[in-house]
């Protein structure tokens, strides 16, 4: 199960060496480093190369440093997963996951360069596949031990559906929340999938709340303007630990040690709900600690 607190994964071309220096000072929880759709073929060995040099010598603090290779059936994998003979990112992200077999051929890649098991399996679900073999794929965490994030590829499933996708994401939404069952049931994190127009921050706004309505863990990000709005909707907020530590201190101070329900503020608290108290106020502790 991923303890980790990840509410924002900021995307970050491997080419752009600027936007790799500015990663160790922004307040995303993790930075990708991509190798993938951002940088062109003929770019790859200069970005793999920048990707050595960021994870070698940038001290990026508490942040998840994630290093997105190119597809395992691409002729760029094998090149791009030499790289973690040289440097050990908290994670690799695995493109355009359709099956529980990838994940597992991947962790035993893993096992033979990695024996601490630092280095987790971070998969994106993006094709129509994926949506459909998403409970196997996610339930493949139960013996790749590696196996601890999952991230939305909404672009790519809207284009491989050709679906027009509304602001409201009303159409998108029941896959949305099929990959997110599957991931919750096997303790997984799960991270929304990009919002592309980073100019219109009430639009991404939205969205953020949207998606931490839903149960999502938090959210890929493409620019670093979105940092700080993510940051905050998947935060619980101040009422969030007010009333935690109210249910906390309810159940600790009962006169029945065993009570399964009480009643606070006028209404009927279960345990099922200290459960969720101590998950704010754990997280909340987290966050804080970070600054």
């Amino acid at each position: 199960m991923n303890s980790s607190i990840c509410r924002t994964a900021l995307y970050m071309p491997a080419v752009n060496t600027r936007a790799l220096a500015k990663g160790p000072g922004l307040s995303a929880d993790a930075i990708v480093i991509d190798l993938e759709d951002s940088v062109a073929a003929e770019a790859k060995p200069q970005a793999r190369q920048n990707a050595i040099d960021a994870l070698m010598h940038n001290d990026y603090g508490y942040r998840l440093r994630v290093l997105r290779l190119n597809n395992v059936s691409s002729e760029w994998f094998e090149a791009d997963f030499a790289l973690l003979r040289q440097v050990k990112p908290d994670a690799v992200l695995l493109p355009k996951v359709e099956s529980a077999q990838t994940i597992q051929h991947v962790q035993a890649l893993l096992d033979q360069v990695d024996q601490s098991g630092q280095v987790k399996i971070w998969a994106m679900l993006e094709t129509l596949q994926a949506v459909v073999n998403a409970a196997s794929i996610a339930q493949s965490s139960e013996q790749c031990h590696r196996f601890e994030t999952v991230c939305i590829g909404n672009n790519d499933l809207a284009r491989e559906a050709d679906m027009r996708v509304t602001s409201d994401r009303s159409l998108l939404i029941p896959w949305l929340m099929t990959l997110l069952a599957a991931a919750k049931a096997y303790h997984l994190t799960i991270l929304d999938g990009v919002y592309n127009d980073f100019a219109d921050l009430d639009g991404f706004s939205v969205e953020c709340a949207q998606g931490a309505s839903m149960g999502m863990s938090g959210k890929t990000l493409i620019h670093p303007s979105q940092i700080d709005i993510a940051n905050q909707a998947y935060s619980p907020t101040a009422d969030d630990i007010n009333q935690a530590q109210k249910v906390v201190d309810a159940f600790a101070n009962a006169a029945d040690p065993e009570v399964g329900v009480l009643q606070i503020d006028g209404r009927m608290v279960e345990r099922l709900h200290l459960d969720m108290a101590y998950k704010t106020l754990n997280i909340a502790a987290r966050i804080k600690g970070r600054s």
